[in-house]
């Protein structure tokens, strides 16, 4: 069997090394992985290649840089072209990003099956572009991949159960990741081993908006006069904040995946808007305050371990202040049993 893996994005890479490891110890799937080219900074792509062992792909589409319509069209175009040469038996897509829609949407114009890991997750917030990108992505694949029963529910009740395609619950291909890579984890330069806040901003909610990118940067500020905040700038987010509002702050460069797994075992606490990030404080028992009006992963609220406290200063450092405050305990089990790779590579040789 043959199969094309669309990738782009941070996030993505990560999932990818999971099941590319999983596909390649079966041992009865050949793949190809395109790369759009949609992260290009190395530290947010090369680098992740090559610290995880990801097979090189077998092109990039090097585009980015562009407006959300211009990146997506080039990427379809690029991908189309890609598709009818190496003619796969399906695609393989993952998440939300503009390189998952563009793949899907490339592979179903030209009747290949997609397969879509991380199907089902809803923010229920049209305004994300990476909202749009899921619902739309679902739409048209023909397997979809749930990681929890929160993802499979939202599938349920949009009626993909009575469409033509078909839904797996697999678990969480990033649970798999952190169990697999902890022990290589690295401790990044210039930085400290005392008590921390680790945060990340970059969604284009917050960096688009100054109002909101100004509010978060001074709970934060506020925070940093009772423990240290480590926070590796996204590029995203380096030109948009006013030194003043960054003064008190550890600012570091965009790290590797595996130095991500030491702030996040050293931290105290995560700060983010990220959604990765947000399970990853989770995996390592780390309370996460989220600085979005929603989240897709409602069951992490559900059982203590996020807060959604939006961009208000005063509803950030509240949340801070109860975490600070109070023990917490985490349920377990919400992401699977650590093998959705494993799952997810039995499924695509059933394809």
């Amino acid at each position: 069997m043959k199969i094309v893996t669309v990738v782009g994005a941070r996030p993505q890479f990560v999932k990818v090394a999971v099941v590319s490891r999983a596909l390649k110890e079966a041992g009865l799937v050949h793949e190809d992985i395109i790369h759009t080219g949609q992260h290009f900074d190395k530290n947010m792509s090369d680098i992740f290649f090559h610290e995880m062992e990801i097979p090189k792909p077998t092109v990039n589409l090097d585009i980015h840089g562009l407006a959300q319509g211009a990146m997506t069209g080039r990427m379809l175009e690029g991908l189309e072209q890609e598709l009818i040469r190496l003619k796969p038996d399906a695609v393989l897509v993952y998440g939300d990003t503009n390189s998952t829609l563009a793949g899907a949407l490339a592979a179903s114009k030209l009747h290949i099956p997609v397969a879509h890991v991380e199907a089902g997750l809803r923010s229920f917030n049209t305004a994300m572009p990476e909202e749009i990108n899921r619902i739309l992505t679902d739409r048209i694949s023909t397997h979809l991949y749930a990681p929890t029963e929160t993802a499979v529910m939202n599938l349920a009740s949009e009626g993909y159960l009575d469409m033509d395609c078909t839904v797996f619950q697999t678990g969480d291909v990033m649970y798999d990741a952190v169990l697999h890579y902890k022990p290589r984890m690295v401790k990044p330069d210039n930085v400290g081993t005392e008590d921390f806040l680790l945060c990340t901003i970059h969604r284009q909610e917050n960096t688009d908006h100054p109002e909101r990118l100004n509010s978060i940067f001074k709970a934060l500020r506020e925070i940093a006069t009772e423990r240290p905040v480590i926070l590796p700038m996204h590029p995203r987010t380096r030109g948009k904040v006013d030194d003043e509002l960054m003064e008190g702050l550890s600012i570091i460069e965009p790290v590797g995946y595996f130095q991500m797994l030491w702030l996040l075992e050293n931290s105290s606490m995560v700060l983010t808007d990220s959604g990765g990030l947000q399970k990853e404080a989770y995996f390592f028992n780390k309370p996460c305050i989220t600085v979005r009006d929603e989240t897709e992963w409602t069951e992490l609220v559900d059982g203590g371990a996020n807060v959604v406290a939006g961009a208000e200063r005063e509803a950030i450092l509240e949340a801070y202040h109860n975490f600070a405050s109070s023990k917490q305990t985490f349920r377990e089990g919400l992401y699977g049993d650590g093998k959705a790779g494993e799952h997810i590579a039995e499924l695509i040789q059933s394809i």
